[in-house]
C-alpha cells in the first residue's frame, strides 16, 4: 500500500504546448483516458484526479481502463498502489444530478471490482471543493449512505460489503477562499470528531484535507493565498495531532508564482515554503511545458524529499498576525481587480481552451453595491494579465508591502513567505513598462498599480527588468497583443501570440 500520494496529476488546463503524448495542446474529454494512463505508466505519479466538477466527463473511464490496460493494473492496482479520485459538484440541495451520476459511477466500478476479483474499489475517494463548513462534507457521506443502501437493495448487493466499502470511502474537503483557510480548524475538527464517532475511516490511514491556492489568489491575491495556505498547513496538523491521527493535506498549486510556483525548475523553494503537504498538484504545464527529463526528475524528487518535509508550528497568535498582515493586501486587491475587469475579460476571449470545461457561474464576485464583478477562472485570469504584461503576482502587492513595513511586520511576512522575494523576481522578467504605462493613460488604475510596483522595487531594492533574451520576447509579444487589441482585432494573430508568450514562461496561465 503506498500511502498517501505525492503526486497527483490533475486536468487543470493551464499547458502552453502539446504533450509529448498528444498531436495537439487541447486535449478532449475522449483523450483523457489515454492521459491518465500514459501519465501512470510513464511518470512517478501517484494520483491522478478526475474532475466531475468543472468539466465534462467520460463516465466510462473504468471500464475503459480495465479494457485497455488490465495487465498494468494488475501489477499496479487501483486503490493500493496508485489512486483514481474523483472532484465531485459542490454540495448543493436540488441542484445535485452530476453529484448523482458520480455517486451511482463510484458504486458501479465498486461492482466492477468484485466481478474482476480485483483487491480493492478503483475510487475510494472524492474531494469536495468549495467546502466553508464541517456540514458538507457530512451532507456528502450521509448522501452516498443513502444513494449506496438504495443501490443494495435495487442490485441486491451484499450489506457486509456495502459497510466495508462505506468506511473505506472518504470524502475529503476542497477549501478554496482564505476565510475559510485561516479557520479551517473550525471546518476539519467537527469534521473529523463525527467520523471518528461513526467510525467511518482507517485511523492508520489518517485524513486527508485539499487545500487551494490558485483560487485563493483570484480572489485575494497572491500574498493572503500563500499566507493563508501557509496558516492551514500548520493548523490541520495541530487537529491531527490532537485527535490522535495523521494528517496529509494536498496542495492544489499551478506552475507561476501566483497559482504556487510549483514547476520542475523550483522544487527546492515551493518544498520549502509548503512544508507540510503530503501531496503536491502536478497540472497540466508542469508535465507538458518543460523537458520530459526535467519532469520525471523533478517528480522523483518529490516523491523522495516531501515526507521529510514537515509543517512549521505556527501558534494562534502568530495566525492571527499573518491574518491582519494579509488583510493589508487583500484591502487593495479587490477594488483594484474590481477596476481592471473590463480589460481582463477582454483579453481572456483570446486565451485558447486547452479542455473542454463546463461553463463556471459566480466564481468571484464581490458586491461594491452597483452589481458583481465577472472574471475568467484563475488560469485564463493569470493567463490575460501576462498576456498584457502586467503579472498579477505585482498588482496590490507593493501597497501591501508598505502597509506591512509601517506596521513592522514585515519580518513575519518573511518568516511565513520565504519565497516572496523569488516570486515577484521571477514575475517582474515579464513585466512590461510601456503596456503599463500605456493602460494607466486608459484607466486610471493603472497608474496605481504602476506607483505599487514602483514600491515593491523599492522595498526589495532591486529594479524589475527582461534578464535574458526570451523575456525581451515576451516583453515584445505582450506589446504586439495590446496594440492589436486597440486595433480591429485579429483573433487568429492575437491568441498566437499569446501562446508564444505562455510557450516562453511555460505556462498558459
Amino acid at each position: 500500500m503506498i500511502w498517501p500520494p505525492i503526486t497527483m496529476a490533475t486536468q487543470h488546463p493551464d499547458n502552453a504546448t502539446v504533450p509529448w503524448w498528444h498531436k495537439e495542446a487541447f486535449i478532449t474529454t475522449q483523450d483523457e483516458i489515454t492521459e491518465l494512463l500514459t501519465l501512470f505508466s510513464e511518470l512517478p505519479i501517484d494520483e491522478y484526479m478526475w474532475d466531475w466538477e468543472g468539466k465534462y466527463v467520460d463516465e466510462a473511464v473504468g471500464e475503459k481502463l480495465f479494457s485497455r490496460a488490465g495487465e498494468f493494473f494488475a501489477k499496479h492496482p487501483l486503490g493500493e498502489e496508485l489512486h483514481l479520485t474523483y472532484r465531485i459538484p459542490s454540495w448543493e440541495e436540488g441542484k445535485s444530478h452530476r453529484m448523482a451520476r458520480a455517486f451511482m459511477n463510484i458504486l458501479s466500478l465498486a461492482d466492477l471490482a468484485r466481478e474482476l476479483h480485483l483487491p480493492t474499489p478503483p475510487v475510494a475517494e472524492v474531494f469536495h471543493p468549495l467546502t466553508t463548513s464541517a456540514a458538507e462534507p457530512l451532507a456528502v457521506h450521509k448522501a452516498f449512505r443513502e444513494t449506496a443502501e438504495y443501490h443494495r437493495a435495487v442490485f441486491h448487493g451484499s450489506k457486509k460489503e456495502e459497510e466495508t466499502f462505506l468506511k473505506l470511502l472518504r470524502v475529503t474537503p476542497l477549501v478554496e477562499d482564505v476565510d475559510s483557510l485561516f479557520s479551517i480548524e473550525k471546518i476539519v475538527e467537527p469534521y473529523w470528531k463525527q467520523l471518528v464517532r461513526e467510525k467511518a475511516f482507517d485511523p492508520e490511514r489518517g485524513q486527508r484535507i485539499f487545500l487551494a491556492r490558485s483560487d485563493p489568489a483570484l480572489n485575494s491575491g497572491l500574498v493572503p493565498a500563500v499566507l493563508a495556505a501557509r496558516s492551514a498547513l500548520s493548523a490541520v496538523h495541530d487537529v491531527g495531532q490532537k485527535m490522535g491521527f495523521p494528517v496529509y493535506p494536498i496542495l492544489g498549486t499551478g506552475s507561476l508564482p501566483f497559482r504556487g510556483s510549483v514547476n520542475p525548475r523550483y522544487t527546492h523553494t515551493f518544498l520549502d515554503q509548503y512544508a507540510g503537504t503530503a501531496t503536491y498538484c502536478i497540472q497540466s504545464a508542469f508535465r507538458y511545458d518543460y523537458p520530459l527529463p526535467d519532469v520525471k526528475r523533478a517528480l522523483a524528487n518529490l516523491r523522495r524529499d516531501v515526507p521529510n518535509r514537515h509543517a512549521p508550528k505556527i501558534s494562534a497568535a502568530e495566525r492571527q498576525g499573518l491574518r491582519k498582515l494579509a488583510s493589508m493586501f487583500e484591502h487593495t486587491w479587490k477594488p483594484t481587480i474590481e477596476a481592471i475587469a473590463p480589460i481582463i475579460n477582454r483579453v481572456a476571449q483570446y486565451v485558447p481552451a486547452r479542455r473542454e470545461r463546463l461553463l463556471h457561474i459566480g466564481l468571484f464576485g464581490y458586491s461594491r453595491g452597483i452589481g458583481k464583478v465577472k472574471l475568467p477562472r484563475a488560469i485564463v485570469f493569470t493567463g490575460s494579465l501576462y498576456s498584457l504584461g502586467v503579472p498579477p503576482e505585482l498588482i496590490a502587492t507593493g501597497r501591501g508591502l508598505l502597509a506591512a513595513r509601517k506596521a513592522k511586520m514585515l519580518p513575519l511576512l518573511e518568516r511565513h513567505y520565504p519565497a516572496l522575494s523569488e516570486d515577484l523576481r521571477h514575475a517582474g522578467k515579464f513585466l512590461n513598462r510601456e503596456n503599463l504605462e500605456l493602460l494607466g493613460r486608459e484607466l486610471p488604475m493603472f497608474k496605481e498599480i504602476e506607483k505599487g510596483i514602483d514600491a515593491i522595487e523599492e522595498v526589495l531594492g532591486e529594479r524589475f527588468d527582461s534578464e535574458k533574451p526570451q523575456h525581451v520576447i515576451h516583453r515584445n509579444l505582450t506589446s504586439n497583443i495590446f496594440h492589436r487589441l486597440r486595433a480591429a482585432p485579429d483573433v487568429d494573430a492575437i491568441t498566437r501570440d499569446i501562446v508564444e508568450a505562455a510557450v516562453i514562461r511555460k505556462s498558459l496561465g
